[in-house]
């Protein structure tokens, strides 16, 4: 489709298109293309870390306060064009209007707790520790950062990283996924007009190839990653590799325990939402119902009529729950793990691939699925699907449901729904997961605390935003001074200690 738009990239401040490659971007609703993107050659890389490399003396020289008000502006401009992220994130990527809205409000709340930065960033001061001896912190910026994006959130993770990065005086090199990339260049153009100076932001649009030539590129000080568990892992290897700090978080099979004591309509509303909510293209989805003891019938008779009453269609629809699944590719591999689960014995209840939207036959819709009689074993328990397709998996008691999640490779996120205190206590002390919910399906922490799993779903050290986020774009530096009319004459040759 040659007359389609064609997005490209922001350096410097200015919008660029020109390209030697380029990738449609499909309205998932339809299956029809709607733009083209423009792939960075490295050229393009190097032309954008320059610039970045360039404003950032100046920007780091900045006080915080001064990087602060910068973000005040621009939380004032998404929170004007809130609805306008919503439905570019709906057309692109193609999730309900309702869902894209609160991804945006998700991101501003991230924007808010960066404008805290003069607090957050004040360092500690020990007077007098010994021989006239003061000592003290700072936290300083690291330089070039770059962040590398998933499609099933074009907003809120790119969020994640950029006020964070900016506060602490760093400056910022955003690569969103190519299949729904014109977010970017909206939040681009907004952080100009709160005052940005050109360079400090800079958006390239790209495939491997850029991403390939952030992680090698001897300017770029960081990287942080959102994405699935093999990428996370080849970025982390990589960056460090060429002597990066990484964050890289990856791939989830978040369970939910429902035990006999637990409300099993919450329970029922719980998983409907949290499993088929945004085509279950979230990497907090709950994808296993892990059910303790006789309650799996029930909880099957409760969720199936909620399953019927699902609607399903265009994410501009403002009526619909569930949306398509963001290209054509993408709803091959989920439609081919049902059946795999199928072929590995899984008992199929309800089967997705049937699903069509009257006059959006072309569109990349998969219907909710439901599996029973999953077991550990089967490929559609161990891999991340990605999609709307629920299973659920028996156990005897509570120590086993424990010891089945603790088992698997990934510990992003769980949750347990019990009426029970000591049985939720015990829950969230013994689990081996980052983010942990008792009666909350998705337990992702606020803007103030931070995300991350453990285990497979995060390479690194650091949480994403929060004070993990602040802890990850600065450096630490300890200062210690006195005067010379403190100092002792003549040498000293054993260990310095407190006087």
């Amino acid at each position: 489709m040659s007359n389609a738009p064609i997005i490209g990239h922001c350096i410097n401040g200015q919008v660029q298109d020109a390209s030697e490659r380029f990738s449609d971007v499909f309205n998932p609703a339809t299956g029809e293309v709607q733009a083209r993107v423009a792939l960075a050659e490295l050229a393009t890389v190097d032309q954008a870390v320059a610039a970045a490399k360039a404003a950032f003396p100046a920007w780091a020289d900045q006080s915080s306060l001064r990087r602060a008000r910068v973000m005040f502006k621009f939380k004032e401009l998404l929170d004007q064009h809130h609805d306008e992220l919503a439905e570019i994130i709906c057309r692109e990527h193609g999730k309900v209007f309702s869902d894209a809205k609160g991804e945006v409000v998700r991101g501003i709340e991230i924007v808010e707790f960066a404008c805290g930065a003069p607090s957050l960033l004040k360092s500690d001061f020990s007077d007098n520790i010994g021989g006239g001896i003061d000592n003290w912190n700072l936290r300083q910026p690291l330089g070039v950062c770059a962040g590398i994006t998933p499609f099933n959130f074009p907003v809120m993770v790119p969020l994640w990283m950029i006020p964070m990065a900016l506060v602490t005086g760093n400056c910022f090199i955003l690569k969103p996924s190519e299949r729904d990339p014109s977010a970017s260049l909206l939040m681009a153009r907004l952080l100009k007009q709160a005052g940005l100076p050109d360079g400090v932001f800079n958006v390239v649009q790209g495939d491997k190839l850029a991403v390939d030539a952030l992680l090698q590129h001897k300017d770029v000080e960081a990287i942080s990653f959102v994405g699935s568990t093999p990428i996370a892992e080849y970025i982390y290897q990589q960056g460090t590799a060429n002597g990066k700090r990484v964050q890289a978080l990856g791939g989830a099979k978040n369970h939910m325990i429902v035990m006999p004591d637990a409300d099993l309509d919450q329970a029922a509303d719980a998983l409907i939402g949290a499993a088929y909510g945004s085509a279950g293209e979230r990497c907090m989805a709950i994808s296993i119902a892990v059910v303790v003891g006789d309650v799996g019938q029930k909880l099957i008779d409760k969720l199936l009529p909620r399953i019927d009453s699902l609607k399903v269609g265009n994410g501009m629809n403002k009526d619909s729950d569930m949306g398509p699944l963001v290209t054509a590719m993408h709803k091959a591999k989920v439609e081919g793990y049902i059946e795999q689960g199928v072929k590995e014995g899984a008992k199929l209840i309800v089967d997705g691939r049937t699903f069509k939207v009257p006059g959006a036959e072309n569109g990349f819709f998969v219907g909710a699925t439901l599996f029973d009689d999953v077991s550990p074993d089967m490929t559609i328990y161990k891999e991340e699907i990605f999609g709307p397709v629920l299973g659920i998996v028996h156990v005897a008691d509570f120590a086993a449901a424990v010891e089945l999640i603790n088992a698997h490779e990934f510990g992003n996120g769980v949750s347990c729904f019990t009426s029970d205190g000591g049985i939720a206590r015990a829950f969230a002390r013994s689990i081996k997961v980052g983010m942990v919910g008792i009666n909350v399906p998705i337990p992702v922490p606020m803007a103030w605390h931070s995300f991350g799993g453990w285990k497979r779903s995060l390479f690194g050290d650091h949480h994403a935003y929060g004070e993990e986020g602040l802890r990850f774009y600065s450096r630490y530096k300890s200062v210690m001074q006195r005067w010379p009319d403190s100092i002792a004459k003549g040498a000293e040759f054993s260990m310095p200690t407190a006087k």
